[in-house]
């Protein structure tokens, strides 16, 4: 008695046998790769808030950029308002 493995009772059964594992592997990576890819529709990821600008400040750069202030009175200015 020969033994041709589990598929060698039928005609190229070993043939049928290898084209099944590459199908299972195949499904295998397939499937792997599905889940692990992202989804479109997650939602996206949170921004950190921009703090509030200073109007203070705000106005003081205007004023700088018109040239009614020179740069000395800019700086001590912002540092006075704790900038």
């Amino acid at each position: 008695m020969m033994w041709h493995g589990a598929w060698g009772f039928w005609p190229g059964g070993g043939l049928i046998g290898l084209l099944l594992l590459v199908l299972l592997v195949a499904g295998i990576v397939s499937l792997v790769a599905f889940v692990a890819r992202p989804s479109r529709h997650a939602p996206p990821p949170p921004t950190l808030p921009t703090p509030p600008a200073d109007p203070a400040l705000q106005i003081l750069r205007e004023r700088f950029a018109r040239g009614e202030i020179d740069q000395a009175e800019f700086e001590e200015r912002r540092r006075a308002l704790g900038v």
